[in-house]
């Protein structure tokens, strides 16, 4: 570059002052809008972390509560199926003792009484001619034709059980 005589620099310094005034001032201009779309980047970035954020909590408290209830339910579900089991164990060692029981009515002074009446009832139900045959657990077992009516004492205790059973007796206190 060729250096310019001292004269002409001198005539030069308010051009040279009037240009890096423009400059800064475009500088500071441009600066200014710079530092203002960062304020406006950073704001609308702001609104929306929290629209995020917002919504976020929204969904994850309605997933919670989703889970909270299908574990509910679950909990809920297997207590249940935790008592039918416990009923079904319940019912079925009754079921034992009473069959148990009903056999041991064989030796109670009375049970010639209720054989008759037994009988009796498998006659007027299935006729004078059904064959009735005492049942080795105590009471009758009657046949006649294809029909066939069991009055053992087993199968009546279990009867009676699953009627209780059935009104909800034995479960309720």
């Amino acid at each position: 570059m060729s250096s310019l005589p001292a004269e002409s620099a001198a005539a030069l310094a308010p051009v040279r002052q009037a240009l890096r005034a423009a400059a800064e001032k475009q500088a500071a201009e441009i600066g200014g809008d710079g530092r203002q779309q960062a304020k406006t980047l950073l704001a609308a970035a702001r609104a929306e972390a929290e629209r995020i954020t917002a919504a976020a909590a929204r969904e994850g408290g309605a997933a919670a509560r989703s889970e909270a209830a299908l574990r509910f339910s679950r909990c809920r579900r297997e207590a249940h199926e935790l008592v039918l089991a416990r009923r079904s164990a319940v019912l079925a060692e009754l079921r034992r003792q009473l069959a148990t029981r009903a056999s041991e009515l064989q030796a109670d002074g009375r049970y010639p009484a209720l054989l008759a009446r037994l009988t009796e009832h498998c006659r007027h139900l299935l006729g004078p001619g059904a064959g009735i045959t005492v049942s080795p657990g105590g009471g009758v077992i009657a046949e006649a034709g294809s029909r066939r009516l069991d009055l053992s004492l087993p199968v009546l205790a279990g009867l009676a059980l699953d009627a209780l059973a059935e009104a909800g007796e034995p479960w309720t206190g």
